[in-house]
């Protein structure tokens, strides 16, 4: 009895158990579905039903002409809903659907795709990407909407097509790092990141259930709160001036294995930087925009730094431009070391003009230490005055504040000085030394360096940016006339002799500094040239900076002064303003012809046949079946006119002088030129030099005469 009765206590005891149990779970069930019901709808909501944000659209970039510089375009993502297709039709149109979505992806075959969507359907998956790392544009995504399934819509076909941007730029690398980016943590470089609360807009917000897998499906509930897309900016950058740069650093960098370079390029009046170039070599023989040296890189700025140094001894009335200085044997030492110039035996006895014009170090550090030697102090705040010592404002972030040794740093010695004048002993950005020398070409003035003149959205100006002048005189106008001739000395008789030239007179300074390299001077060198130009009429400064250049010629005449004139001489030639147009150039009188210049061979040749003119081409040329199209110039030759052919290549921009307007509008629009003229007649000169690189939708200017 005793065992019968311990079974049936335990058999008691576990249905007790049970029962407890299953009151606790039915208690369970009660109180989560009514007491804490909401509680816990609410986190399924949350993780199945979501409010995510839709980003803008972000602005546009535009260069001074209103070329887009960046822009945001649209593509698509395809997603597909296999559950959503009735089952008969499903059946029906798999197959094709399967064999254009092979055609078309190129990834998987037909019977590849044929099973992952039967498949996709059996397990009732309602969101598969089928173009995941695909980017389809418009056209693409329009030609989609046409195929078997798809065309069903997206509630009866399935087909889900997401809309995201991707930024682009139409001149690729050109001004790249300039325009700059922004990543997915608001973290960026350039125009993008410096005015991102201008082009970032302001993002929507819309519903969005989670599928199996992490994907997020827009619900499309009818609340979705609309993003306001960002603004655009419109910059001062002039796209072909910006190109012209870039060549003509790019090719010098590579001749001299350098390990980077930058050119900044401003209008003196403005401010108004036309271009901005910052190369790096990426170690494979390469150069590419990487980093933002003209803005953001500080270095020691060497002998064009002796512009201010001769500024301070002239505000100073310590000295003329007349006035004799004893170089010796070109080795001068204070204290401990040894100040050298450049020529072997020195210069002797000079002027403080040829001092100046053949970049002395030891004229320019005695004179210094002369006047100054004992009031260091003062000379520093002469380079405050001068507005070498504080920040210029610029409107991108990341500028490169200026350092200048102060007589209160524990590092100042007896030689702090002398390296001082010569442009050591501190670090400064190329932009802050052109902005110094475009002050100088602008009889004292010094503005602001700008790069962005407009906010706007569509056709309103919502913010503009005027220039801003940071010092109206930073020192007499005697003192600017005397520095501006010093300075056209440099080029006419001193170290950038080599970029003289007859058709108008640049100004400026070459430099040629040592690297500090773990507190040690090395013979790895930092060669720039600073100027305007014209001389006499000043319209473009520009600084050139090529670092650590490799070879037997290291200094800032040999590397930097050519890409200057290079520049110089390309902006001259384009610049209509600057000088007077030479005439074409009239053949000799060889028989009384009527006018014929320039014009299509085809309506040319019969116009001629009809007037009974004599006119012959190349036999082979005439017989080639293009002809039709060639476009020619006119020659008298033995009382006949011959036809010389003047080429019109692909994205070269044509040579259209005289030209009628029709003959030249056709040549440049087919381009994708925008043309504007003045005057009639025929085409006497036109803004973009022939020969240069066609990018459409830019402006060209024609004056006819």
């Amino acid at each position: 009895m005793s065992i019968k009765k311990d079974i049936t206590i335990r058999a008691r005891i576990a249905f007790l158990a049970v029962l407890v149990l299953a009151v606790g779970i039915v208690y369970r069930i009660f109180h989560v579905q009514w007491i804490t019901g909401d509680k816990w709808r609410e986190m399924g909501r949350a993780h199945v039903l979501r409010n995510r944000e839709v980003p803008a659209t972000r602005g546009n970039i535009y260069s001074d002409n209103g070329s887009l510089l960046a822009t945001s375009l649209p593509y698509y993502r395809l997603a597909f809903d296999p559950t959503a297709c009735d089952k008969q039709i499903f059946n029906e149109k798999i197959d094709s659907l399967s064999l254009v979505l092979s055609q078309f992806f190129r990834d998987k075959s037909p019977a590849e795709y044929r099973r992952k969507l039967v498949d996709a359907r059996a397990r009732k998956v309602r969101y598969l990407y089928l173009n995941r790392g695909f980017k389809l544009d418009y056209q693409q995504k329009k030609k989609m909407m046409n195929w078997p399934i798809f065309r069903l819509g997206k509630i009866k076909g399935g087909a889900i097509f997401e809309k995201v941007y991707n930024r682009k730029r139409p001149f690729e690398e050109l001004a790249m790092r300039t325009i700059g980016y922004v990543n997915e943590d608001h973290q960026g470089a350039g125009l993008e990141f410096s005015f991102d609360k201008f082009l970032a807009g302001v993002n929507g917000q819309a519903l969005y259930r989670r599928l199996a897998g992490g994907h997020w499906k827009p619900v499309n509930d009818g609340n979705e709160i609309e993003p306001l897309d960002g603004n655009d900016i419109k910059t001062t950058i002039d796209i072909n001036l910006q190109d012209v740069s870039e060549t003509a650093l790019k090719k010098a960098l590579q001749y001299h294995r350098a390990d980077f370079g930058c050119v900044a390029l401003m209008e003196v009046e403005t401010g108004h930087l036309k271009a901005v170039v910052n190369l790096g070599s990426d170690g494979k023989g390469n150069y590419v925009e990487k980093e933002n040296y003209a803005v953001a890189g500080r270095f020691d700025p060497g002998s064009t730094f002796k512009l201010a140094s001769y500024m301070a001894l002239l505000e100073e009335n310590k000295i003329q431009s007349t006035d004799t200085i004893q170089t010796g044997n070109g080795r001068y030492r204070f204290y401990d070391r040894d100040m050298t110039d450049s020529k072997p035996g020195g210069y002797g006895v000079i002027t403080v003009q040829d001092a100046f014009e053949r970049s002395s170090n030891v004229a320019v550090s005695k004179l210094v230490v002369r006047h100054f030697g004992a009031t260091p102090q003062r000379f520093l705040e002469y380079l405050s005055k001068f507005g070498l010592a504080e920040p210029l404002g610029f409107q991108m972030k990341g500028e490169g504040k200026p350092y200048i040794k102060k007589t209160s740093d524990p590092t100042w010695s007896g030689t702090s000085l002398p390296w001082l004048s010569v442009g050591y002993e501190m670090l400064l950005s190329p932009l802050h030394i052109l902005t110094f020398y475009n002050a100088v070409a602008n009889n004292g003035k010094m503005i602001q360096p700008i790069i962005v003149t407009e906010v706007s959205r569509a056709d309103d100006v919502i913010e503009t940016f005027e220039p801003i002048v940071l010092r109206d005189e930073i020192c007499s106008e005697k003192t600017i006339e005397t520095l501006r001739s010093m300075l056209e000395g440099v080029v006419e008789r001193g170290t950038a002799s080599n970029i003289r030239n007859a058709d108008y007179k640049i100004a400026g300074k070459t430099g040629t500094a040592q690297k500090l390299i773990n507190g040690h001077y090395t013979q790895n060198y930092y060669t720039s040239f600073a100027g305007y130009f014209p001389a006499h009429k000043p319209k473009y400064s520009c600084i050139v900076v090529i670092d650590n250049p490799q070879g037997f010629n290291y200094s800032g005449s040999d590397v930097a002064a050519p890409v200057f004139k290079e520049i110089a001489d390309k902006v001259y030639a384009r610049d209509m303003q600057m000088h007077k147009i030479r005439p074409l150039e009239k053949g000799k009188d060889d028989g009384s012809f009527p006018l014929i210049q320039v014009g299509n061979f085809s309506d040319l040749h019969e116009l001629c046949d009809k007037m009974g003119i004599s006119n012959y081409m190349n036999k082979t040329i005439v017989e080639d079946d293009n002809s039709k199209e060639y476009w020619v110039r006119a020659e008298a030759s033995n009382k006949s006119v011959m036809w010389r052919l003047r080429k019109v290549e692909d994205n070269i921009v044509p040579d259209t002088r005289g030209m009628t307007l029709k003959d030249a509008l056709f040549v440049l629009e087919n381009k994708g030129l925008l043309v504007e003229f003045t005057g009639r007649g025929r085409v006497y000169t036109q803004s973009i030099s022939p020969n240069a690189r066609v990018y459409r939708g830019n402006t060209i200017y024609l004056h006819l005469k």
